[in-house]
């Protein structure tokens, strides 16, 4: 199971790639894994402040589609629309060309509340 070290991570299986005042966001590649061969990303937030939490989109699989949660409260200020046409990237490259939203975050303590790499191990082992 590949989980870098440099990220953040959620319990719902979101990883967190901080850039400066903004984030990167992506499921994981336990996610991807879980969910099969994703064929559809949708995201309608685009533009949108929401709060920790809050639904931003949703991952749809051959057998299920799950709602998408944001790990920190902020902007939504890009989709990677390359997943309109390529939603397997998620599949292929979860951290990579895979990911999801980035956004402009509105509260940093919030990102002290994300797991490390380690800590997200260990709920993947539980």
């Amino acid at each position: 199971m590949n989980i870098p070290q440099e990220l953040k991570y959620t319990k719902d299986h979101e990883w967190i790639r901080v850039e400066g005042d903004t984030v990167t966001i992506g499921i994981t590649d336990f996610a991807q894994s879980e969910l099969g061969d994703i064929v559809y990303v949708e995201v309608e937030t685009l533009d949108e402040i929401l709060d920790k939490e809050e639904v931003f989109g949703t991952v749809e699989a051959v057998k299920t589609v799950s709602d998408l949660y944001l790990p920190i409260s902020g902007k939504i200020i890009e989709f990677n629309e390359s997943l309109e046409d390529e939603p397997e990237k998620v599949n292929s490259d979860p951290y990579g060309e895979g990911w999801m939203i980035k956004v402009k975050f509105s509260d940093e303590s919030q990102l002290e509340e994300l797991l490390s790499a380690d800590a997200y191990k260990e709920i993947l082992g539980s």
